[in-house]
C-alpha cells in the first residue's frame, strides 16, 4: 500500500490531506474532541502551531509523527485502519538539498515493527521502500505532455519558508540547476502581522491575510485591510529579483508556479515586468500527486524488471 505525503515546513500535505505542521504533545491521554496518536510513550495531538523551520526534518521524532498521521488519516478515508499493514513511502526533498539529504531522509522512516495507536486502534506498520523524489519537479508531472513542447521551464515552489527553484529541459529535471531562497509566506505573514499590530493594534493570523489577499470576505476594518493589501506586491517583487540574482531570469524562460505562496502572489507574478510567461499550480496537493504517480509508475517497472529502476528514487 503506497502512501505519497510531502512534508513541508508550513503544512503537510498528502493525496487527500493537508493540515498544518504543528505537534501538541502530552504525558497522558488529552480529553480532545480530535485525532490522537499514540506513540513512543506519549500521546500526540495536531496542532495549528507550526514547528520552526528545519532544513534537515530528520533532526528529530516530529516529521515522522506527522507522518504517522497522514498515513492513519489516509487509512481512515479508506476505511482500511488495520492492526498490520505493508506500506511503500513516497516523499520529496527540496532540489537543492535533494542530493546530499535524500538516503538519510529515506532512512528516516525506515524503523522495523512501527507500533503506534490512532484513536484507540492499534496499527503495526511496516515499511518496506521509500521513494524520494525532487519536490517541484513532482508537482509538474501531471503536466509532463505539455513539458515535452518547451525546451526549458522553471518551475518555482514558493513555500512556507523557503522559495525552491528547478530547472526542467523539456520533462527532465536539470539537477545542476537548482536554486533556493530562504525567502517564503511565513516571512511575509510575520512582517505583516506586526505591522498591523504597530499600526493598528490589532491581532491578525495568517488565515486573516489570506483571507485579503484573495479577495474573501473579511470583517476587519478597510484600514487594516489596506494595510495587509500594501504588502504582498512588494514581497512578490523581492522574490523575483532574489531569484534573479541567482541567474534565474524569468524573462527568458516560462515558469511554472507552486506551492501556497503561488495561489497568493499571483495576481502579482502575473502583472511583473519580471516575468514573461508563467502558469500556476494552485494545488497545495501537487507534490503529494506526483510523488504517487512517479511512485506507482516505479513500482510496476520493478515489477516488470525485478527490481530495475532510475536513479532519482531511494528504496
Amino acid at each position: 500500500m503506497l502512501f505519497a505525503i510531502d512534508h513541508g515546513n508550513s503544512a503537510v500535505k498528502t493525496t487527500n490531506f493537508v493540515f498544518t505542521s504543528g505537534l501538541a504533545e502530552y504525558p497522558v491521554k488529552p480529553p480532545l474532541q480530535t485525532d490522537v496518536l499514540e506513540w513512543g510513550g506519549k500521546f500526540w495531538a495536531l496542532s495549528g502551531q507550526r514547528i520552526s523551520f528545519m532544513r534537515d526534518k530528520t533532526r528529530d521524532d516530529r516529521f515522522f509523527i506527522l507522518t504517522l498521521f497522514a498515513i492513519a488519516m489516509e487509512l481512515r478515508k479508506m476505511g482500511q485502519l488495520q492492526p498490520m499493514l505493508s506500506v511503500e513511502l513516497a516523499v520529496g526533498l527540496p532540489p537543492e538539498h535533494y542530493g546530499t539529504l535524500r538516503d538519510k531522509f529515506a532512512n528516516y522512516f525506515k524503523r522495523g515493527s512501527i507500533q503506534f495507536v490512532f484513536n484507540d486502534t492499534p496499527i503495526c506498520l511496516m515499511v518496506q521502500q521509500v521513494f524520494v523524489y525532487p519536490q517541484a519537479y513532482a508537482a509538474v508531472v501531471p503536466q509532463a505532455e505539455k513539458l515535452r513542447e518547451t525546451p526549458r521551464t522553471f518551475v518555482v515552489d514558493i513555500g512556507g519558508y523557503t522559495t525552491d527553484v528547478l530547472l526542467l529541459r523539456t520533462t527532465r529535471p536539470d539537477m545542476q540547476f537548482c536554486r533556493s531562497l530562504e525567502l517564503g509566506v511565513i516571512d511575509m505573514n510575520n512582517a505583516i502581522i506586526g505591522k498591523v499590530s504597530a499600526l493598528h493594534d490589532i491581532q491578525i493570523e495568517d488565515d486573516h491575510i489570506a483571507d485579503i489577499i484573495m479577495g474573501r470576505p473579511s470583517i476587519l476594518p478597510q484600514e487594516v485591510q489596506d494595510t495587509i493589501f500594501s504588502e504582498p506586491r512588494s514581497y512578490s517583487s523581492q522574490i523575483l529579483d532574489k531569484l534573479r540574482e541567482l541567474k534565474v531570469d524569468l524573462r527568458a524562460t516560462p515558469a511554472i508556479f507552486i506551492g501556497g505562496g503561488a495561489a497568493l502572489f499571483r495576481n502579482f507574478i502575473e502583472s511583473s515586468p519580471m516575468v514573461a510567461h508563467a502558469d500556476f499550480i494552485p494545488d497545495q496537493r501537487a507534490n503529494a500527486i506526483g510523488y504517487g504517480m512517479l511512485a506507482n509508475a516505479q513500482l510496476s517497472r520493478m515489477q516488470t524488471y525485478n527490481g530495475g529502476g532510475d536513479g532519482i528514487v531511494r528504496g
